[in-house]
């Protein structure tokens, strides 16, 4: 006899396991760099007005698709899309839009997972390094360098976050990771609210006109001037970070959505999970290292820190502040935990596949996952020169996480019908969503997708990205500050990096595929709809 599905043995876990999906490095790694590298308070305009009209509608259509595919047993996107697809299709055409969604979500899991599950244990390391104080007095730079460089390291910290990650998965979703996110998320907020207090607290430790005010400063004041001098390229930016900080396009929102009941509220929920998300990146993760940054390093170096923000400025600064060795391990335990409960959801996405499609018990699956993960990200892990992981990201980042968003609601509404969805959507609601966000989730939405789409691959084309041009390779030989590199050897990780995703994709296309055919073979057969629940 079958055994039923877990299911969410709380209403608080699942929130906090929602937010905790949603609550990563997005919200205070890459966004805080983001705002500097666009305009700050130019950024927030857009970051806003994308958060509306793609963030918000986008997680509905997720959480309501993925409670839908719970009813029918599922945690994965190919059978979700299949299901909802052949409303309007017959069974055979809706076979490959459940194809589609399989292999998009199959990609993103794994591909993410292989370098998103490094930078965390850069967290790690960084946590570790902080408490015995080993940057301290160094060259915060070069200590990073020598870090990516020493492989030993490198492995030691991104093994330990996959095996911790791999013991919380394999406990299942009630007993494991509910349980660990009822005590990491709670923590997370109490590190973030005590360093935003601290933050606040500096004055001006360095320079007079350098202060943590001046930081807050910069992220609220509206900048339309900037704006408008680099208005696309500003919203590209603010919409792609809505997409990554809420974790939409990633099949995790719609993994954990399954596991509710068929009458468990998603419209509320929904965007209580949008809500926690931007607590923490607005208000906490924005008045975090930007203010930091700008009362020790100066306006000028925090906007031009970039990506090394977090682990190449910040250090810099803990080394220079009262107590910095205890403010510093907060800080990068603070990334680690939340790095940590989103991963733990792409992890759950690949344990749920095995789990429902090949029936492979949970525990045996969590730790095939761990091998198939470690094989997909030891390539990064041994590249001292990150460029496998610039290059994956931008692949994964830019294109995978926004065509399957698109996808979402091809599917969701177009296929499925709006009045069905919008119906869907409401049952067991503690809420009630007004009409006029219908046309908002039918056509704006997609709409802004397409637009991200379109600028990035026109931005892409314009400097060699997507056809491997010797203005690209040259363009991640000079901004690639870790190593001078050669650029041979730029191609040659670069085609690592598309060799991994050709592959990914294919073999996630065979397993949504095959997943389908087993158990609706019947009704692919005759072509007709057969299995209602």
């Amino acid at each position: 006899m079958e055994q039923p599905r877990d299911q969410w043995a709380t209403k608080l876990g699942l929130i906090l396991a929602m937010a905790g999906n949603a609550i990563g490095l997005g919200n205070f790694w890459r966004f805080p760099y983001q705002l500097a590298s666009n305009g700050g308070g130019a950024f927030m305009i857009p970051y806003f007005i994308a958060l509306f009209f793609l963030g918000i509608p986008v997680m509905w259509i997720e959480w309501t698709i993925g409670r839908y595919g719970g009813k029918y047993g599922h945690g994965t996107l190919g059978p979700m899309f299949y299901l909802m697809s052949r409303d309007s299709l017959k069974p055979r055409g809706a076979l490959w839009l459940g194809v589609i969604g399989g292999l998009l979500g199959f990609s993103v899991a794994s591909l993410l997972s292989s370098y998103y599950y490094q930078i965390i244990g850069w967290s790690a390391a960084y946590t570790y390094y902080s408490l015995t104080g080993a940057y301290f007095g160094q060259d915060t730079y070069k200590f990073f360098v020598s870090y990516i460089s020493n492989t030993n390291a490198v492995l030691f910290f991104w093994g330990l976050t996959m095996v911790i990650l791999g013991i919380a998965v394999a406990q299942g979703v009630s007993k494991g990771i509910e349980r660990w996110v009822k005590v990491m998320m709670p923590t997370l907020y109490v590190f973030a609210i005590i360093l935003v207090i601290r933050a606040l607290t500096l004055g001006s430790p360095v320079k007079p006109e350098w202060s943590a005010i001046k930081g807050l400063e910069y992220i609220w004041r509206p900048d339309f001037q900037t704006l408008s001098h680099n208005f696309f390229k500003i919203s590209l930016a603010a919409a792609g970070q809505i997409f990554f900080t809420l974790s939409l396009g990633m099949g995790i929102i719609h993994n954990y959505a399954s596991y509710l009941g068929p009458e468990d509220d998603v419209a509320l929920s929904g965007l209580a999970t949008v809500s926690l998300n931007e607590f923490a990146e607005v208000i906490l993760g924005g008045s975090l290292a930007i203010p930091i940054a700008f009362a020790y390093l100066g306006p000028e170096k925090a906007i031009k820190s970039g990506v090394g923000l977090a682990y190449m400025s910040l250090p810099n600064v803990f080394m220079n502040m009262p107590a910095g060795q205890i403010f510093g391990a907060f800080w990068f335990l603070l990334l680690w935990f939340a790095g940590f409960t989103s991963a733990i959801a792409t992890y759950n996405y690949l344990v749920a596949m095995l789990e429902e499609d090949i029936h492979i018990e949970r525990k045996k699956g969590t730790w095939l996952v761990f091998i198939w993960l470690f094989i997909l990200g030891l390539p990064i892990a041994l590249d001292k020169t990150l460029l496998v992981l610039t290059d994956m990201d931008m692949w994964v980042g830019s294109y995978f996480l926004v065509i399957l968003g698109f996808f979402d609601v091809v599917v969701g509404l177009w296929l499925f019908g709006i009045d069905r969805f919008w119906e869907e959507l409401h049952k067991g609601a503690y809420i009630n969503i007004p009409g006029w966000f219908k046309p908002i989730m039918v056509y704006i939405a997609p709409l802004y997708m397409l637009i991200l789409l379109g600028g990035n691959t026109w931005d892409y084309i314009k400097n060699g990205v997507i056809t491997l041009s010797p203005a690209y390779i040259q363009d991640l030989v000079k901004n690639q500050a870790l190593v001078s590199t050669t650029e041979a050897y730029a191609k040659h990780a670069v085609t690592i990096s598309r060799a991994m995703i050709i592959v990914v994709i294919i073999i996630g296309a065979i397993e949504a595929y095959m997943a389908i055919k087993k158990k609706y073979g019947e009704e692919l057969e005759k072509n007709e709809v057969l299995i209602r629940v």
